[in-house]
């Protein structure tokens, strides 16, 4: 899938890890985790484009994490 925008929530199809479009280097897109966290490389044609409920679910993970202390 290319002509990503930067910004867009994709699915990293492998790993079903959520993420945002950071930007393009080279043949790889730079994904980062929803609320923050190490940006990871990608091939376009690995993503897909999130749901509202994938991005929702992942929203919701990183706020219980961070109050549990898991996430600074």
């Amino acid at each position: 899938m290319n002509g990503l925008p930067i910004g867009a929530y994709v699915v990293e199809i492998r790993t079903g890890r959520v993420g945002t479009v950071m930007g393009h280097v080279g043949p790889y897109l730079q994904l980062r985790p929803l609320g923050g966290g190490r940006e990871w490389d990608c091939e376009p044609d690995g993503v897909r484009v999130a749901t509202a409920a994938e991005r929702l679910r992942a929203a919701t993970a990183h706020v219980n994490a961070r109050s549990r202390g898991e996430v600074p």
